[in-house]
């Protein structure tokens, strides 16, 4: 590995390694010898050399040796050359700055940054470029005003290097202003401020940087694919990774389809999922155990435990990631029985258990009511495993207790807890409350969430809901006032479905949909199923408003679980299974709806709400009415 170093004046940027002074003809053999050595055997044999014709004090081969045991790995070596080079010059320390943060040992790397300094060596454009890289985050103003001191302000390399403190620190403000100064821009200087934007949840400037690059490589198109998918625009994810396809020129890596992958699970895509599945085994992307993962979460999110389960018995050597995944996977499904066998099968494969796997089981018992094994887990966890207890084991626990009616005890857990409950684990407890009409707790959970000023939309909505229930409209009205005064927006629900793998959105009582005159028709169809089922009556005290019981059937009717069911039956074969992912918890009424749905269509429905899977079937759902 040749380390490329610059003048030192630091005015621009040399490709040229430190001049030499003229060597004898032994020197300049030894010297060709380390440039040529490609093995440590090698390199020791010309070491040796070295040392017995007694030149293990030349500036130039010392140099050169340093560089190239770095380059071997043989770290250690490069440091003890290092060290009995008298009076080290600037390229020395570069080398060793550079070979430490080349390894990712930045703590180490700056001490010797620091460590040059203070021997009064000024380091040259490429020295601090190379330190910028180790540089700790909260650096970034001090390493700017010594590049200005030593006259670096004008060097690309720095001045991008300097950007990317900025924006691993999160200061995107000083980052903007750098850039905006800048007198030239590269394309890794663009990436580093588009990447600045995306990780940082400005993704139109990121987009709009990104617009203006007059060349892309695959890091640019990764940055907006992956921005997208992490700040919560999956669609948009995907409509990019569809744009870069179209470029002939670039080629997905496999950073770009874990982004993909992700944006999938994010709004169940199956079909587009399997495809991308199919793309990487065509374009020879391994599969590793980072991607394995990816592609098991995405299926589990999808509704398709059939696909999870075939990544993870094709995965060889196992980690523990990939078994949680798979735990996690069956859990969201409310499969318990089939997520305990793979903890017990986990166990028998000599994995240790983490604290994520607790989390994932501890939830397979809680979407099943299994409290005498989830409490056993709990207590496990800690006296076999030695797993202290985070917040969201104790979420996992009080929800269990909660939802099977176990109210007040959950109540003291909470209380006696010895880290601070957060909001999950309130709302979790105060929609327990709501389910078991338990309106007394209820008020005093609230009671304690607004002195605390820890009320959120969440939470507005759950206690809204228990009033609802009990029939007391004043306290709605008092409720919803309330979040009117403080600026709470109830979020609204929304449903998707994907369709020749375009993934159509729908919003209570949507009429936007280009379908939508033969959706409508399509409902009416169904109510006519409705009132043909003995087992079916409206649930109406379960809509949040004060209205008559025919306008409240009526509202029931456009939740938008219920469009995209009725767009996916007019959409797709007979016998296609419905796949539908909804961003709230689906609706008492509307489950009751699926089942109906299901027995008389003979299809499947997956439904997918914000807590958990749902699948209807021939009438049944697979939550067994607990959820």
């Amino acid at each position: 590995m040749s380390i490329p170093l610059p003048l030192p004046s630091g005015k621009g940027r040399s490709q040229a390694s430190l001049p030499p002074p003229r060597q004898s003809g032994l020197q300049g053999t030894l010297s060709a010898l380390i440039e040529k050595s490609r093995t440590l055997n090698d390199l020791l044999q010309v070491h040796a050399v070295l040392l017995r014709r007694g030149l293990h004090q030349d500036r130039i081969l010392n140099f050169k040796l340093q560089r190239a045991y770095s380059s071997l790995g043989c770290l250690d070596n490069s440091i003890s050359i290092f060290n009995c080079t008298l009076d080290p010059d600037v390229f020395n320390w570069t080398a060793i700055i550079h070979s430490h943060a080349q390894l990712g040992l930045h703590d180490r790397a700056m001490v010797y940054f620091v460590d040059m300094l203070c021997s009064g060596i000024y380091p040259n454009a490429f020295t601090f470029s190379v330190a910028l890289k180790s540089a700790p985050v909260k650096s970034g103003k001090p390493l700017h005003s010594l590049a200005f001191k030593l006259g670096f302000y004008s060097d690309l390399y720095v001045e991008t290097g300097l950007l990317d403190v900025y924006a691993r620190t999160g200061d995107v403000a000083s980052a903007k202003k750098l850039f905006d100064e800048m007198d030239q821009r590269s394309l890794v200087s663009m990436t580093t401020m588009m990447t600045c934007y995306a990780k940082h949840g400005e993704i139109g400037n990121a987009k709009f940087l990104f617009d203006e690059m007059p060349d892309r490589d695959v890091v640019c198109w990764n940055v907006m694919i992956s921005g997208y998918a992490q700040n919560g625009f999956p669609n948009e994810a995907l409509l990019m990774f569809r744009r870069m396809l179209s470029d002939a020129k670039m080629k997905p890596d496999e950073v770009t389809v874990l982004a993909v992958i992700s944006a999938c699970g994010q709004i169940g895509a199956l079909e587009t999922g399997r495809w991308i599945h199919s793309f990487i085994e065509n374009n020879d992307i391994c599969i590793n155990l980072h991607l394995g993962t990816a592609l098991l979460d995405m299926y589990s999110k999808c509704g398709s435990l059939e696909d999870a389960r075939l990544v993870f018995e094709r995965m060889t050597d196992k980690d523990v990631v990939i078994w949680n995944s798979m735990i996690s996977g069956y859990a969201m499904h409310g499969f318990s029985g089939h997520a305990l066998e793979t903890f017990d099968e986990m166990l028998r494969a000599g994995m240790k258990p983490n604290d994520i796997t607790f989390v994932g089981i501890l939830n397979a018992c809680s979407h099943t009511g299994m409290v005498q094994e989830g409490q056993n887990l709990f207590y496990m966890m800690k006296s076999k495993y030695g797993i202290e207890p985070k917040v969201e084991h104790y979420g996992c626990l009080v929800n269990l207790l909660g939802r099977a009616g176990h109210l007040e005890e959950a109540y003291n857990i909470v209380k006696g807890m010895n880290i601070e409950p957060d909001i999950v684990i309130w709302s979790s407890l105060l929609g327990a409350c709501g389910l078991h009409n338990d309106l007394v707790l209820g008020e005093e959970i609230a009671e304690l969430l607004i002195k605390q000023n820890q009320m959120r939309s969440g939470t507005y909505t759950l206690l809204s809901n228990i009033y609802a229930n009990s029939g007391n409209w004043v306290e709605v009205a008092r409720i919803r006032s309330m979040m009117k005064s403080k600026g709470v927006e109830k979020e609204k629900g929304c449903s998707s479905i994907e369709l020749d793998n375009t993934v159509h959105e729908f919003l209570a009582g949507d009429m936007n949909h280009p379908k939508c005159q033969e959706i409508y028709s399509m409902l009416e169809e169904i109510n006519g199923w409705l009132r043909a089922a003995e087992d079916y009556e409206p649930q109406t005290n379960k809509v949040l408003h004060d209205l008559g019981d025919a306008e409240k059937g009526q509202s029931l009717e456009v939740h938008s679980e219920r469009l995209a069911i009725a767009f996916g039956l007019i959409s797709s074969r007979p016998g296609t299974t419905i796949r539908v992912v909804k961003n709230l918890r689906v609706c008492p009424d509307c489950h009751e709806v699926c089942k109906v749905i299901s027995r008389v269509t003979g299809r499947k429905i997956i439904m997918r709400d914000r807590n958990r899977f749902h699948h209807f079937v021939d009438g049944c759902c697979s939550c067994d009415d607990f959820w």
